[in-house]
C-alpha cells in the first residue's frame, strides 16, 4: 500500500530499539520507553514548510502524530512542527 501525507505532514518509519540489560534479560516492548525517532519515508506537498526529506533520520516530540501500520509495519504520521531535529 502507497500512502502519500498532505499539507506539512510527515511519514516516518518507527525504529525498533531491542532493550536488553546488562544480565542479557530482553525487555518486552510493553515496558520501554515509546520510542522517539524514526527514518522519514514520505513528505507532503508543502515545500514551504517541510525542511526535512525521505531518508533521514529524526527526532520528534513524545506524544506526537498518528500511529499507522502499513504493510505490517509501523508508522508514525507527524506534523512538520513535532519534529525537533535531524540526527546525522
Amino acid at each position: 500500500m502507497k500512502v502519500k501525507p498532505l499539507a506539512d505532514r510527515v511519514m516516518v518509519k518507527l525504529e525498533k530499539n531491542e532493550a536488553k540489560t546488562a544480565g542479557g534479560i530482553i525487555i518486552p516492548d510493553t515496558a520501554q520507553e515509546k520510542t522517539q525517532s524514526g527514518v522519514v519515508v514520505e513528505v507532503g506537498d508543502d515545500a514551504e514548510l517541510i525542511k526535512v526529506k525521505a531518508g533521514q533520520k529524526v527526532m520528534y516530540d513524545k506524544y506526537a502524530g498518528t500511529q499507522v501500520k502499513i504493510d505490517g509495519v509501523d508508522h508514525l504520521i507527524l506534523k512538520m512542527s513535532d519534529i525537533i531535529a535531524v540526527v546525522e
